[in-house]
């Protein structure tokens, strides 16, 4: 049913994505499709931000951050379903639609955080993704404690 998965991972709550990362799996499994794992970086190139880091800096910060998707992957992905991973830089919504687009995904499975401040205050990245894709998103809410 679906050809290219998109599942954004926030490797800082990785734990949050345990489900999603099932529920994806499954269907990459289903629908015999391809996965893509991807995650977001803060915003090095604001001017705000850029202005306390050179390009160095960033550069390696970047490569930092792709080490640990690699790792989350060793260590959460089946070898034999071989990923594709992508590291973006800035606004996590933005990104994960421009990933979504650029790689023709038609299902994003993201994990939704249960913390209501930050989703009042600054709004949820999964009701952000939802409100504006153009493929089907799957939310999955954490495991019930």
């Amino acid at each position: 049913m679906f050809k290219k998965i998109l599942l954004p991972v926030d490797l800082e709550h990785s734990d949050a994505a345990a489900r999603a990362l099932r529920l994806a799996l499954e269907e990459v499994e289903r629908s015999n499709a391809e996965l893509y794992v991807m995650t977001v970086a803060p915003g090095f190139g604001m001017p705000l931000v850029a202005s306390f880091f050179d390009e160095d800096t960033v550069k390696k910060a970047m490569k930092v951050i792709a080490d640990h998707l690699k790792e989350y992957v060793k260590t959460h992905i089946p070898k034999a379903v071989k990923p594709k991973l992508i590291v973006a830089e800035g606004n996590p919504p933005e990104q994960i639609l421009k990933q979504a687009r650029k790689n023709g995904i038609d299902l994003i499975v993201i994990p939704s955080h249960d913390n209501e401040m930050e989703q009042i205050f600054l709004g949820s990245v999964a009701a952000k993704v939802v409100r504006h894709s153009r493929c089907s998103v799957l939310v999955v809410k954490p495991e019930s404690r």
